[in-house]
C-alpha cells in the first residue's frame, strides 16, 4: 500500500531542489529584466499556455498588487483579436519550460513589429522563444516531481518563484510601501488593517453625546439613553473635554451610595483625563489601544482638546478591524 506521506515529502525535496536549481541561475540576465520592466511606460503582459498560463496569471495579479501594472494575456484568445490589448509601450513576459510553445511562437512577428521588449521564463535558452526574447530567464535543469516526468510540478513551482522574485525586487526598487499595497487591498483585511482611520468609524455630529458640568444627572442618564453610546462626554462652553461619565460609572455609583441624587450635577462624579485618540489614529491602533487599556471607547478630540467624536470597540469590531 502506498505511502501517502512518503510521497508528499518526496515531492517536496523534489520541488525544494529545483528552486536550489533556480537560485543558481540568477545572474545579469535578472538584473536586465528588472531594469527593463522598470523603464516600461506601459503595462507588463503576461502571456503562457496550460500550466504555464496559470502561473502567469498569478504572476500578473502579484505585479499588479505590488506597483507594477499587469495584466494576463491568453496566448490562444491572443492570436483571434486579444493580441490587440499588446501596444507598443509594453513588456512582455512569455512563459514556456519548453521555450517553443507553437500559440507563443505564432505571435512572434507581430510582437516584434510592435517593438515591445520579450522576456522569456523556460527551462533553458536553446528554444526558439528564449533565442528570440530581449532577456531569457531560465529555470535550470529541474526534475519534475511527477514520477512520469509528465505533469508540469517543480517546473511550474520554479516559474511561480521566479515570478514572486521578480515582482519582490521590482517592489524594492519602486519604494512600494505596506500603504500603496493596501490602496490595492481596500475590501480586504490588510486594506482595512492600514487604510482605516478612527475619523472612517467614529460617532460624530448629532450621534456624539454631549452635556455640560453642570448637567443634574436625570439629563445625563437621558443623554446616555437616547445617544446609545453608552456614556456621555462632559465639555465646557468651548466643546473642550472636562470629563465623561459611562454606564458603568453610574452602577458604581448606585452600588457605593445606595442610589444616588438625581439633581446631582454630572461634575461632581464624572471620571476626568478619560482616555482619548486623534482621528488620523489606524483603526487598527484603537482597537490595540482599547484591549490593552480594558476599556470599551475612546473620546476622539483634536489639538486643542475639543470633542469631534467618539468610538467604540463595537464599531471597530464590527468593521472588520482586527
Amino acid at each position: 500500500m502506498i505511502n501517502f506521506q512518503e510521497v508528499a515529502l518526496a515531492t517536496l525535496s523534489i520541488e525544494e531542489h529545483a528552486i536550489r536549481v533556480l537560485a543558481n541561475q540568477i545572474d545579469d540576465r535578472f538584473t536586465q529584466a528588472c531594469e527593463i520592466i522598470l523603464q516600461c511606460k506601459g503595462r507588463l503582459v503576461v502571456t503562457g499556455m496550460g500550466k504555464s498560463g496559470h502561473i502567469g496569471r498569478k504572476m500578473a495579479a502579484t505585479f499588479a498588487s505590488t506597483g507594477t501594472p499587469s495584466f494576463f494575456m491568453h496566448p490562444g484568445e491572443a492570436g483571434h483579436g486579444d493580441l490587440g490589448m499588446l501596444v507598443r509601450g509594453d513588456v512582455l513576459i512569455a512563459i514556456s519550460n519548453s521555450g517553443k510553445s507553437d500559440e507563443i511562437m505564432m505571435l512572434m512577428p507581430l510582437i516584434k513589429h510592435l517593438g515591445v521588449p520579450l522576456i522569456t521564463i523556460s527551462r533553458d535558452d536553446t528554444g526558439p522563444m528564449p533565442q528570440s526574447s530581449d532577456v531569457a530567464l531560465t529555470l535550470g535543469d529541474v526534475e519534475e516531481a511527477c514520477p512520469l516526468g509528465l505533469a508540469p510540478t517543480s517546473s511550474t513551482t520554479a516559474t511561480l518563484a521566479l515570478g514572486d522574485a521578480l515582482a519582490v525586487a521590482l517592489l524594492e526598487a519602486r519604494g512600494f510601501t505596506a500603504d500603496d499595497f493596501a490602496r490595492s487591498h481596500p475590501a480586504g483585511a490588510l486594506g482595512k488593517r492600514l487604510l482605516l482611520q478612527v475619523k472612517h468609524l467614529m460617532h460624530t455630529g448629532d450621534e456624539l453625546p454631549k452635556v455640560s458640568p453642570n448637567t443634574p444627572m436625570n439629563k445625563v442618564l437621558y443623554e446616555i439613553s437616547n445617544k446609545r453610546l453608552g456614556l456621555t462626554t462632559v465639555v465646557d462652553e468651548n466643546n473642550t473635554l472636562l470629563g465623561i461619565f459611562t454606564d458603568g460609572d453610574l452602577r458604581r455609583l448606585i452600588d457605593k451610595q445606595q442610589g444616588f441624587d438625581v439633581n446631582l450635577n454630572v461634575s461632581e462624579v464624572m471620571t476626568k483625563k478619560p482616555s482619548t485618540i486623534s482621528e488620523e489614529a489606524k483603526a487598527v491602533k484603537a482597537l490595540e489601544a482599547l484591549r490593552d487599556k480594558k476599556i470599551n471607547q475612546f473620546i476622539v478630540v483634536n489639538d486643542a482638546q475639543q470633542v469631534i467624536g467618539v468610538i467604540s470597540m463595537h464599531d471597530l469590531i464590527q468593521a472588520g478591524v482586527n
